[in-house]
Protein backbone atom coordinates (compact mmCIF):
# COMPACT_ATOMS: atom_id res chain seq x y z
CA UNK A 1 0.00 0.00 0.00
CA UNK A 2 0.85 3.92 -0.95
CA UNK A 3 2.41 5.40 2.30
CA UNK A 4 -0.34 8.39 1.13
CA UNK A 5 -2.88 5.81 1.32
CA UNK A 6 -1.22 3.91 5.07
CA UNK A 7 -1.80 7.51 6.50
CA UNK A 8 -5.15 7.91 5.38
CA UNK A 9 -6.03 5.16 6.47
CA UNK A 10 -4.64 5.76 9.67
CA UNK A 11 -6.67 8.87 10.31
CA UNK A 12 -9.81 7.77 9.39
CA UNK A 13 -10.40 4.26 10.90
CA UNK A 14 -7.75 4.42 13.76
CA UNK A 15 -7.48 8.21 15.28
CA UNK A 16 -7.07 7.13 18.30
CA UNK A 17 -4.05 5.48 17.16
CA UNK A 18 -2.71 8.66 14.96
CA UNK A 19 -0.21 10.21 17.18
CA UNK A 20 1.24 7.31 18.64
CA UNK A 21 5.26 6.74 17.93
CA UNK A 22 6.79 4.30 16.37
CA UNK A 23 7.84 2.33 20.22
CA UNK A 24 3.57 1.86 20.10
CA UNK A 25 3.36 -0.14 17.10
CA UNK A 26 6.06 -2.81 17.32
CA UNK A 27 4.59 -3.36 20.92
CA UNK A 28 1.28 -3.69 19.24
CA UNK A 29 2.68 -6.10 16.22
CA UNK A 30 4.08 -8.36 18.88
CA UNK A 31 1.01 -8.67 20.56
CA UNK A 32 -0.97 -9.72 17.50
CA UNK A 33 1.98 -11.87 16.73
CA UNK A 34 1.75 -13.81 20.06
CA UNK A 35 -2.15 -14.35 20.00
CA UNK A 36 -3.23 -17.37 19.47
CA UNK A 37 -4.62 -18.45 16.09
CA UNK A 38 -6.10 -21.22 14.60
CA UNK A 39 -3.38 -23.22 13.43
CA UNK A 40 -1.90 -23.05 16.89
CA UNK A 41 -4.99 -25.03 18.44
CA UNK A 42 -4.70 -27.26 15.88
CA UNK A 43 -0.74 -27.89 16.63
CA UNK A 44 -0.84 -31.34 17.77
CA UNK A 45 1.14 -32.12 21.05
CA UNK A 46 4.93 -32.69 20.92
CA UNK A 47 4.98 -31.63 16.75
CA UNK A 48 8.79 -30.66 15.38
CA UNK A 49 9.80 -27.65 14.83
CA UNK A 50 11.50 -27.92 11.32
CA UNK A 51 12.62 -24.45 10.73
CA UNK A 52 14.49 -25.02 13.75
CA UNK A 53 15.64 -28.14 12.37
CA UNK A 54 16.59 -26.20 9.11
CA UNK A 55 18.90 -23.04 11.28
CA UNK A 56 20.05 -26.81 13.06
CA UNK A 57 21.43 -28.12 9.55
CA UNK A 58 23.00 -24.80 8.85
CA UNK A 59 24.94 -24.86 12.48
CA UNK A 60 26.07 -28.37 12.41
CA UNK A 61 27.47 -27.52 8.98
CA UNK A 62 28.92 -24.63 10.58
CA UNK A 63 31.17 -26.72 12.76
CA UNK A 64 31.49 -29.62 9.97
CA UNK A 65 33.60 -26.91 8.29
CA UNK A 66 35.29 -25.49 11.53
CA UNK A 67 36.83 -28.70 12.33
CA UNK A 68 37.62 -29.46 8.34
CA UNK A 69 35.63 -32.55 7.83
CA UNK A 70 34.50 -34.49 5.31
CA UNK A 71 30.68 -33.43 4.39
CA UNK A 72 29.66 -37.18 5.27
CA UNK A 73 30.16 -36.79 8.82
CA UNK A 74 26.71 -35.42 8.85
CA UNK A 75 25.22 -38.75 8.26
CA UNK A 76 27.69 -41.30 9.26
CA UNK A 77 28.37 -39.80 13.04
CA UNK A 78 26.06 -36.52 13.45
CA UNK A 79 22.41 -38.44 12.94
CA UNK A 80 23.04 -41.70 14.74
CA UNK A 81 24.74 -39.51 17.46
CA UNK A 82 21.57 -37.30 17.66
CA UNK A 83 19.35 -40.55 17.16
CA UNK A 84 21.27 -42.62 20.09
CA UNK A 85 20.51 -39.14 22.72
CA UNK A 86 16.66 -39.19 21.85
CA UNK A 87 16.26 -42.61 22.19
CA UNK A 88 18.52 -43.95 25.15
CA UNK A 89 18.61 -40.49 27.04
CA UNK A 90 14.89 -38.98 26.39
CA UNK A 91 12.77 -42.50 25.78
CA UNK A 92 11.11 -40.63 22.40
CA UNK A 93 11.11 -41.57 19.16
CA UNK A 94 14.05 -39.93 16.91
CA UNK A 95 12.36 -40.16 13.49
CA UNK A 96 10.28 -37.09 13.75
CA UNK A 97 13.43 -34.64 14.63
CA UNK A 98 15.46 -36.32 12.34
CA UNK A 99 13.45 -35.87 9.56
CA UNK A 100 13.46 -32.14 10.21
CA UNK A 101 17.04 -31.99 10.09
CA UNK A 102 18.79 -32.09 6.68
CA UNK A 103 22.49 -33.68 6.86
CA UNK A 104 23.33 -35.29 3.66
CA UNK A 105 26.90 -34.95 2.34
CA UNK A 106 24.75 -32.53 -0.24
CA UNK A 107 23.02 -30.66 1.69
CA UNK A 108 26.07 -29.79 4.17
CA UNK A 109 28.07 -28.81 1.14
CA UNK A 110 25.66 -26.64 -0.06
CA UNK A 111 24.98 -24.88 3.37
CA UNK A 112 28.98 -24.68 3.80
CA UNK A 113 29.07 -22.71 0.66
CA UNK A 114 26.17 -20.46 1.07
CA UNK A 115 27.82 -19.25 4.48
CA UNK A 116 30.78 -19.02 2.92
CA UNK A 117 29.79 -15.94 0.19
CA UNK A 118 27.67 -14.73 3.35
CA UNK A 119 30.73 -14.13 4.94
CA UNK A 120 32.61 -13.01 1.57
CA UNK A 121 29.89 -10.40 0.83
CA UNK A 122 30.23 -9.34 4.09
CA UNK A 123 33.87 -9.22 4.21
CA UNK A 124 34.00 -6.93 0.53
CA UNK A 125 31.14 -4.66 0.99
CA UNK A 126 33.50 -3.14 4.07
CA UNK A 127 36.75 -3.19 2.17
CA UNK A 128 35.32 -1.41 -1.07
CA UNK A 129 35.10 1.75 1.32
CA UNK A 130 38.21 1.28 3.81
CA UNK A 131 41.72 1.16 3.56
CA UNK A 132 43.36 -1.96 4.26
CA UNK A 133 46.76 -3.56 4.41
CA UNK A 134 47.22 -7.05 2.78
CA UNK A 135 49.48 -9.97 3.92
CA UNK A 136 50.00 -12.57 0.75
CA UNK A 137 52.45 -15.95 0.04
CA UNK A 138 51.42 -18.60 -2.21
CA UNK A 139 52.32 -22.67 -1.67
CA UNK A 140 52.49 -26.00 -3.58
CA UNK A 141 49.93 -28.54 -2.48
CA UNK A 142 50.37 -31.54 -4.98
CA UNK A 143 50.36 -30.33 -8.54
CA UNK A 144 48.72 -26.47 -7.95
CA UNK A 145 50.24 -23.65 -6.16
CA UNK A 146 47.60 -22.05 -4.12
CA UNK A 147 47.64 -18.21 -3.18
CA UNK A 148 46.54 -17.35 0.38
CA UNK A 149 45.33 -13.67 1.37
CA UNK A 150 44.96 -11.88 4.63
CA UNK A 151 43.63 -8.59 4.82
CA UNK A 152 43.73 -6.18 8.27
CA UNK A 153 41.36 -3.14 7.96
CA UNK A 154 39.17 -0.82 10.47
CA UNK A 155 35.73 -3.55 10.27
CA UNK A 156 32.64 -1.02 10.77
CA UNK A 157 30.79 -3.75 11.60
CA UNK A 158 33.23 -4.83 14.54
CA UNK A 159 33.71 -1.17 15.22
CA UNK A 160 37.66 -2.55 15.43
CA UNK A 161 40.50 -3.06 13.67
CA UNK A 162 40.04 -6.67 12.29
CA UNK A 163 42.59 -9.32 10.55
CA UNK A 164 40.46 -11.60 8.47
CA UNK A 165 41.17 -14.35 5.62
CA UNK A 166 40.41 -12.85 2.16
CA UNK A 167 40.89 -15.71 -0.70
CA UNK A 168 42.87 -18.85 -1.64
CA UNK A 169 42.76 -19.28 -4.92
CA UNK A 170 44.89 -21.28 -7.29
CA UNK A 171 47.62 -19.99 -9.62
CA UNK A 172 47.09 -20.34 -13.63
CA UNK A 173 50.50 -21.33 -15.06
CA UNK A 174 53.48 -20.65 -13.04
CA UNK A 175 53.98 -18.66 -9.97
CA UNK A 176 55.98 -15.71 -11.00
CA UNK A 177 55.09 -11.80 -9.46
CA UNK A 178 53.19 -11.16 -12.46
CA UNK A 179 51.23 -13.93 -12.22
CA UNK A 180 50.37 -13.31 -8.66
CA UNK A 181 49.60 -9.58 -8.99
CA UNK A 182 46.93 -9.86 -11.53
CA UNK A 183 45.28 -12.77 -9.51
CA UNK A 184 44.84 -9.99 -6.68
CA UNK A 185 44.34 -7.95 -9.55
CA UNK A 186 41.36 -10.00 -10.68
CA UNK A 187 39.88 -10.67 -7.61
CA UNK A 188 39.49 -7.68 -6.30
CA UNK A 189 38.63 -5.95 -9.44
CA UNK A 190 35.67 -8.79 -9.58
CA UNK A 191 34.37 -7.41 -6.23
CA UNK A 192 34.94 -3.65 -6.94
CA UNK A 193 37.66 -3.38 -4.50
CA UNK A 194 39.31 -0.25 -5.45
CA UNK A 195 43.48 -1.76 -5.42
CA UNK A 196 44.36 1.70 -4.39
CA UNK A 197 42.77 0.91 -0.84
CA UNK A 198 45.78 -1.10 0.09
CA UNK A 199 47.95 0.89 2.11
CA UNK A 200 50.45 -1.96 3.00
CA UNK A 201 51.87 -5.44 1.89
CA UNK A 202 53.88 -7.92 3.83
CA UNK A 203 55.57 -11.09 1.80
CA UNK A 204 58.28 -13.20 2.21
CA UNK A 205 61.34 -12.73 0.50
CA UNK A 206 61.11 -15.16 -2.67
CA UNK A 207 62.31 -13.11 -5.73
CA UNK A 208 58.64 -13.22 -6.97
CA UNK A 209 57.32 -11.15 -4.38
CA UNK A 210 60.41 -8.43 -3.50
CA UNK A 211 61.98 -9.00 -7.21
CA UNK A 212 63.21 -5.47 -7.72
CA UNK A 213 61.77 -5.48 -11.98
CA UNK A 214 58.99 -8.01 -11.43
CA UNK A 215 57.93 -8.55 -8.35
CA UNK A 216 54.81 -8.81 -6.81
CA UNK A 217 55.61 -5.83 -4.86
CA UNK A 218 57.14 -3.82 -7.78
CA UNK A 219 54.48 -3.88 -9.60
CA UNK A 220 51.97 -3.04 -6.89
CA UNK A 221 53.72 -0.10 -6.39
CA UNK A 222 53.46 0.84 -9.84
CA UNK A 223 49.86 0.91 -9.61
CA UNK A 224 49.69 2.37 -5.83
CA UNK A 225 53.33 4.22 -5.41
CA UNK A 226 52.41 4.69 -1.61
CA UNK A 227 52.02 1.42 -0.44
CA UNK A 228 54.40 0.15 2.17
CA UNK A 229 55.89 -3.03 1.36
CA UNK A 230 57.21 -5.08 4.80
CA UNK A 231 59.52 -8.51 4.29
CA UNK A 232 58.12 -10.35 6.90
CA UNK A 233 60.23 -9.93 9.93
CA UNK A 234 59.80 -13.69 10.63
CA UNK A 235 61.39 -15.02 7.86
CA UNK A 236 63.96 -12.25 8.47
CA UNK A 237 64.72 -13.06 12.28
CA UNK A 238 64.95 -16.51 10.92
CA UNK A 239 68.00 -16.33 8.31
CA UNK A 240 69.75 -14.11 11.05
CA UNK A 241 69.52 -17.16 13.59
CA UNK A 242 70.67 -19.27 10.82
CA UNK A 243 73.93 -17.48 11.03
CA UNK A 244 76.34 -19.39 12.45
CA UNK A 245 80.29 -19.63 12.53
CA UNK A 246 82.04 -23.09 11.06
CA UNK A 247 82.26 -24.60 14.26
CA UNK A 248 79.16 -24.06 15.92
CA UNK A 249 77.59 -24.97 12.49
CA UNK A 250 79.86 -28.17 12.56
CA UNK A 251 78.34 -28.91 16.39
CA UNK A 252 75.22 -28.67 15.30
CA UNK A 253 75.79 -31.13 12.52
CA UNK A 254 76.85 -33.50 15.26
CA UNK A 255 74.04 -32.69 17.79
CA UNK A 256 71.46 -32.88 14.50
CA UNK A 257 73.17 -36.26 13.92
CA UNK A 258 73.03 -37.73 17.52
CA UNK A 259 69.23 -36.82 17.48
CA UNK A 260 68.69 -38.69 14.49
CA UNK A 261 71.01 -42.35 15.31
CA UNK A 262 68.52 -42.54 18.22
CA UNK A 263 65.60 -41.05 17.16
CA UNK A 264 65.50 -42.47 13.84
CA UNK A 265 65.62 -45.61 14.51
CA UNK A 266 62.13 -47.50 16.34
CA UNK A 267 64.54 -49.96 18.07
CA UNK A 268 66.83 -47.25 19.31
CA UNK A 269 63.65 -44.83 20.27
CA UNK A 270 62.30 -47.54 22.51
CA UNK A 271 65.66 -48.33 24.23
CA UNK A 272 66.23 -44.78 25.07
CA UNK A 273 63.26 -44.47 26.57
CA UNK A 274 64.16 -47.04 28.78
CA UNK A 275 67.02 -45.68 29.68
CA UNK A 276 65.77 -42.15 30.47
CA UNK A 277 63.28 -43.83 32.76
CA UNK A 278 65.27 -45.51 34.48
CA UNK A 279 67.54 -42.33 34.69
CA UNK A 280 64.78 -41.04 36.35
CA UNK A 281 64.81 -37.90 33.48
CA UNK A 282 62.25 -35.32 32.78
CA UNK A 283 61.57 -36.40 29.48
CA UNK A 284 62.02 -39.81 27.75
CA UNK A 285 62.76 -38.56 24.00
CA UNK A 286 64.20 -36.33 21.64
CA UNK A 287 62.79 -34.20 19.18
CA UNK A 288 63.78 -33.81 15.61
CA UNK A 289 65.18 -31.21 14.05
CA UNK A 290 63.06 -30.00 10.95
CA UNK A 291 63.97 -26.93 9.19
CA UNK A 292 61.42 -25.42 8.01
CA UNK A 293 59.38 -25.04 11.45
CA UNK A 294 61.12 -21.93 13.07
CA UNK A 295 61.13 -23.10 16.47
CA UNK A 296 62.41 -26.63 15.89
CA UNK A 297 66.16 -26.32 16.15
CA UNK A 298 65.66 -24.63 19.79
CA UNK A 299 63.42 -26.81 21.09
CA UNK A 300 65.33 -29.77 19.51
CA UNK A 301 68.96 -28.55 21.36
CA UNK A 302 66.80 -27.92 24.69
CA UNK A 303 65.56 -31.21 25.00
CA UNK A 304 69.26 -32.64 23.83
CA UNK A 305 70.88 -30.59 26.71
CA UNK A 306 67.79 -31.84 28.98
CA UNK A 307 68.72 -35.48 28.34
CA UNK A 308 72.61 -34.75 27.68
CA UNK A 309 73.77 -37.37 30.35
CA UNK A 310 71.56 -39.94 29.28
CA UNK A 311 72.19 -39.85 25.14
CA UNK A 312 76.04 -40.02 26.02
CA UNK A 313 75.49 -42.67 28.11
CA UNK A 314 73.34 -44.60 25.04
CA UNK A 315 75.82 -43.64 22.28
CA UNK A 316 78.43 -44.82 24.40
CA UNK A 317 76.95 -48.03 23.30
CA UNK A 318 75.73 -47.55 19.91
CA UNK A 319 77.90 -45.63 17.95
CA UNK A 320 81.47 -44.53 20.28
CA UNK A 321 82.34 -42.26 17.32
CA UNK A 322 79.56 -39.98 17.54
CA UNK A 323 79.17 -40.38 21.23
CA UNK A 324 83.11 -38.53 21.10
CA UNK A 325 81.97 -36.32 18.90
CA UNK A 326 79.23 -35.39 21.14
CA UNK A 327 81.21 -34.65 24.28
CA UNK A 328 83.98 -32.47 22.36
CA UNK A 329 81.19 -29.90 21.39
CA UNK A 330 78.96 -30.10 24.37
CA UNK A 331 80.18 -26.06 25.20
CA UNK A 332 78.84 -25.44 21.78
CA UNK A 333 75.95 -27.05 22.31
CA UNK A 334 74.47 -26.01 25.62
CA UNK A 335 75.59 -22.04 23.78
CA UNK A 336 73.38 -22.80 20.70
CA UNK A 337 70.61 -24.06 22.94
CA UNK A 338 70.84 -20.93 25.37
CA UNK A 339 70.61 -18.53 21.99
CA UNK A 340 68.11 -20.17 20.51
CA UNK A 341 65.91 -20.40 22.94
CA UNK A 342 65.98 -16.85 23.13
CA UNK A 343 65.37 -16.97 19.44
CA UNK A 344 62.45 -18.60 20.12
CA UNK A 345 60.95 -16.09 22.63
CA UNK A 346 60.51 -13.64 19.84
CA UNK A 347 60.04 -15.66 17.42
CA UNK A 348 56.43 -16.42 19.82
CA UNK A 349 56.08 -12.54 20.72
CA UNK A 350 56.12 -12.07 17.05
CA UNK A 351 53.21 -14.66 16.02
CA UNK A 352 49.51 -14.56 16.26
CA UNK A 353 47.15 -12.06 15.57
CA UNK A 354 46.95 -8.11 16.04
CA UNK A 355 50.68 -7.89 16.05
CA UNK A 356 51.55 -4.73 14.61
CA UNK A 357 55.10 -3.56 12.77
CA UNK A 358 55.37 -0.93 16.11
CA UNK A 359 55.21 -3.90 18.10
CA UNK A 360 57.80 -5.95 16.09
CA UNK A 361 60.24 -3.17 15.95
CA UNK A 362 60.31 -2.64 19.05
CA UNK A 363 60.82 -6.43 20.06
CA UNK A 364 63.27 -6.45 17.22
CA UNK A 365 65.14 -3.78 18.01
CA UNK A 366 65.11 -4.35 21.71
CA UNK A 367 66.58 -7.88 20.98
CA UNK A 368 69.22 -6.23 18.86
CA UNK A 369 70.15 -4.43 21.76
CA UNK A 370 70.05 -7.51 24.26
CA UNK A 371 72.66 -9.12 21.89
CA UNK A 372 75.62 -6.37 22.69
CA UNK A 373 74.09 -7.11 26.58
CA UNK A 374 74.82 -11.18 26.13
CA UNK A 375 78.40 -9.93 24.05
CA UNK A 376 79.34 -7.56 26.96
CA UNK A 377 78.47 -10.45 30.04
CA UNK A 378 80.13 -13.35 28.56
CA UNK A 379 83.45 -11.18 28.06
CA UNK A 380 83.84 -10.90 32.04
CA UNK A 381 82.68 -14.39 32.41
CA UNK A 382 79.09 -13.66 34.05
CA UNK A 383 76.72 -16.31 32.37
CA UNK A 384 73.49 -14.91 34.04
CA UNK A 385 71.93 -15.32 30.46
CA UNK A 386 73.02 -18.24 29.42
CA UNK A 387 71.15 -20.79 32.00
CA UNK A 388 72.78 -23.73 30.39
CA UNK A 389 76.58 -22.52 30.13
CA UNK A 390 76.14 -21.16 33.66
CA UNK A 391 75.93 -24.96 35.07
CA UNK A 392 79.25 -25.76 32.97
CA UNK A 393 81.14 -23.05 34.26
CA UNK A 394 80.27 -24.21 37.87
CA UNK A 395 82.29 -26.93 37.21
CA UNK A 396 84.81 -24.57 35.13
CA UNK A 397 84.66 -26.27 31.56
CA UNK A 398 84.22 -23.19 29.53
CA UNK A 399 87.51 -22.10 27.97
CA UNK A 400 88.76 -18.85 26.77
CA UNK A 401 88.63 -20.14 23.37
CA UNK A 402 84.98 -20.89 23.51
CA UNK A 403 84.46 -17.90 24.86
CA UNK A 404 86.03 -15.75 22.21
CA UNK A 405 83.69 -18.02 19.63
CA UNK A 406 81.00 -17.43 21.01
CA UNK A 407 81.26 -13.65 21.54
CA UNK A 408 82.42 -13.48 17.72
CA UNK A 409 79.16 -15.38 16.63
CA UNK A 410 77.41 -12.64 18.70
CA UNK A 411 78.91 -9.78 17.01
CA UNK A 412 78.06 -11.17 13.74
CA UNK A 413 74.69 -11.54 14.76
CA UNK A 414 74.35 -7.99 15.79
CA UNK A 415 75.67 -6.82 12.19
CA UNK A 416 73.65 -9.18 10.65
CA UNK A 417 70.52 -7.68 12.28
CA UNK A 418 71.61 -4.21 11.82
CA UNK A 419 71.67 -5.23 8.04
CA UNK A 420 68.80 -6.92 7.76
CA UNK A 421 65.92 -5.06 10.08
CA UNK A 422 67.83 -1.58 8.69
CA UNK A 423 64.13 -0.45 7.38
CA UNK A 424 62.62 -1.10 10.49
CA UNK A 425 65.68 0.73 12.65
CA UNK A 426 64.52 3.58 10.53
CA UNK A 427 61.29 4.09 10.74
CA UNK A 428 60.12 6.84 12.70
CA UNK A 429 56.83 6.24 14.74
CA UNK A 430 55.19 9.53 15.78
CA UNK A 431 55.32 9.86 19.64
CA UNK A 432 51.72 10.97 20.39
CA UNK A 433 50.68 7.69 18.82
CA UNK A 434 52.73 5.67 20.95
CA UNK A 435 52.24 8.01 23.99
CA UNK A 436 49.50 10.68 23.51
CA UNK A 437 48.67 11.66 26.85
CA UNK A 438 52.40 11.85 27.68
CA UNK A 439 53.43 14.73 25.62
CA UNK A 440 53.10 18.60 24.78
CA UNK A 441 51.77 19.41 21.80
CA UNK A 442 54.08 22.47 21.28
CA UNK A 443 57.39 20.50 22.32
CA UNK A 444 56.24 17.55 19.51
CA UNK A 445 56.97 17.13 16.34
CA UNK A 446 52.73 17.00 15.59
CA UNK A 447 51.50 18.11 12.04
CA UNK A 448 49.47 21.42 11.86
CA UNK A 449 46.31 19.93 11.24
CA UNK A 450 46.31 17.50 14.06
CA UNK A 451 47.03 19.59 16.81
CA UNK A 452 43.72 21.07 17.53
CA UNK A 453 42.69 17.52 17.93
CA UNK A 454 45.88 16.50 20.03
CA UNK A 455 45.09 19.02 22.16
CA UNK A 456 41.67 18.84 23.14
CA UNK A 457 42.58 15.10 23.21
CA UNK A 458 45.08 15.70 26.11
CA UNK A 459 42.32 17.04 28.29
CA UNK A 460 40.37 14.35 27.53
CA UNK A 461 40.05 12.17 30.83
CA UNK A 462 38.13 9.53 29.68
CA UNK A 463 40.40 8.62 26.73
CA UNK A 464 43.11 8.70 28.83
CA UNK A 465 41.56 6.31 31.05
CA UNK A 466 40.92 3.91 28.17
CA UNK A 467 44.00 4.28 26.97
CA UNK A 468 45.46 2.57 30.10
CA UNK A 469 43.42 -0.47 29.65
CA UNK A 470 43.60 -1.05 26.00
CA UNK A 471 46.02 -1.90 23.27
CA UNK A 472 47.19 0.61 20.84
CA UNK A 473 45.43 -0.76 18.33
CA UNK A 474 41.96 -1.04 20.52
CA UNK A 475 42.37 2.78 21.60
CA UNK A 476 43.17 3.91 18.17
CA UNK A 477 40.21 2.07 16.85
CA UNK A 478 37.74 2.66 19.44
CA UNK A 479 34.40 4.09 18.12
CA UNK A 480 34.67 6.78 20.76
CA UNK A 481 37.85 8.08 19.61
CA UNK A 482 37.60 7.94 16.13
CA UNK A 483 34.07 9.90 16.25
CA UNK A 484 35.81 12.54 18.62
CA UNK A 485 39.11 13.01 17.19
CA UNK A 486 38.59 11.48 13.22
CA UNK A 487 42.13 13.16 12.05
CA UNK A 488 44.17 12.06 14.58
CA UNK A 489 43.20 7.94 14.41
CA UNK A 490 42.97 8.41 10.23
CA UNK A 491 47.03 9.51 10.62
CA UNK A 492 47.51 6.66 13.25
CA UNK A 493 45.53 3.56 10.90
CA UNK A 494 48.55 3.25 8.69
CA UNK A 495 51.51 2.05 11.41
CA UNK A 496 48.32 0.08 13.19
CA UNK A 497 47.48 -1.87 9.98
CA UNK A 498 50.38 -2.43 8.48
CA UNK A 499 51.25 -6.87 9.00
CA UNK A 500 54.58 -7.10 10.07
CA UNK A 501 55.02 -10.63 8.94
CA UNK A 502 52.89 -12.92 6.76
CA UNK A 503 52.29 -15.23 9.78
CA UNK A 504 48.55 -15.48 9.05
CA UNK A 505 49.40 -16.99 6.03
CA UNK A 506 51.48 -19.45 6.87
CA UNK A 507 48.99 -20.79 9.53
CA UNK A 508 46.48 -20.81 6.86
CA UNK A 509 48.37 -23.21 5.04
CA UNK A 510 48.90 -25.51 7.74
CA UNK A 511 44.72 -25.52 7.23
CA UNK A 512 44.61 -26.16 4.24
CA UNK A 513 47.08 -29.71 4.82
CA UNK A 514 44.46 -30.85 7.76
CA UNK A 515 41.48 -29.92 5.31
CA UNK A 516 42.81 -31.42 1.97
CA UNK A 517 43.67 -35.05 3.91
CA UNK A 518 43.72 -38.10 2.07
CA UNK A 519 40.69 -38.55 1.73
CA UNK A 520 39.44 -35.02 0.46
CA UNK A 521 42.35 -34.16 -1.77
CA UNK A 522 39.80 -34.02 -4.52
CA UNK A 523 38.26 -30.63 -3.06
CA UNK A 524 38.48 -27.33 -4.70
CA UNK A 525 39.45 -24.80 -2.17
CA UNK A 526 38.44 -22.08 -4.65
CA UNK A 527 34.99 -23.31 -5.40
CA UNK A 528 34.43 -24.67 -1.96
CA UNK A 529 33.26 -22.73 1.00
CA UNK A 530 35.52 -24.64 3.61
CA UNK A 531 38.22 -22.56 4.07
CA UNK A 532 36.61 -19.37 4.53
CA UNK A 533 34.66 -20.56 7.23
CA UNK A 534 37.37 -22.41 8.38
CA UNK A 535 39.75 -18.99 8.73
CA UNK A 536 36.46 -16.22 8.82
CA UNK A 537 36.13 -14.51 12.53
CA UNK A 538 32.75 -13.19 10.81
CA UNK A 539 29.74 -15.01 11.95
CA UNK A 540 27.16 -15.77 9.33
CA UNK A 541 23.70 -14.96 8.94
CA UNK A 542 21.97 -18.39 9.62
CA UNK A 543 18.34 -17.24 10.40
CA UNK A 544 18.44 -15.02 7.59
CA UNK A 545 19.76 -17.87 5.05
CA UNK A 546 17.58 -20.57 6.52
CA UNK A 547 14.75 -17.90 5.73
CA UNK A 548 15.26 -18.40 2.31
CA UNK A 549 14.46 -21.68 1.96
CA UNK A 550 11.15 -24.20 2.30
CA UNK A 551 11.67 -26.83 4.86
CA UNK A 552 11.00 -30.47 3.54
CA UNK A 553 10.61 -32.50 6.40
CA UNK A 554 9.45 -35.58 4.71
CA UNK A 555 12.79 -35.86 2.93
Amino acid sequence: MKPSKMKDHLGRVHPDKKNKDVEFFKVLKEKIRNQPNLKSFFKAPGTVDCEGGLKASYTISLNIAKKAQSYTIGEEIVIPAIKEVIETVMKKDSEPVLKCIPLSATRVQRRIDEMASDVEKILVSELQHSKFSIQLDESAFGCSNVLMAYVRYYSQSLKCIADEFLFANYLKGDAKGETIFRSLEDYLKEHNVPLRNITAVATDGAPAMVGRYRGFATLLKETVPDVRAVHCVLHRHHLVAKNLSGELHAALKVCIKAVNKIKGQPLNSRLFATLCEKNDETFNQLLFHTEVRWLSRGDCLQRLVDLYHSTVEFLADVDQTLCEELKKCKNHLFYLADLYSKFNEIQKRLQGKDVTIIQARTLLIGFQAKIGLFKSFLARRDFKYFSNLQKLEEGADVSDRDLEIYINHLEKLEEDFKIRFEDLESMTVPDWIIAPFDIQTGNANIEFSLQEEHVEMSADLEAKLLFKHKSLSEFWSNVNITNKYPKLSAAAQPFLLAFPSSYLVEAGFSHVNAILSKQRNRLNLEMRGDLRLKLTTFQSNINALAAAHQTHPSH
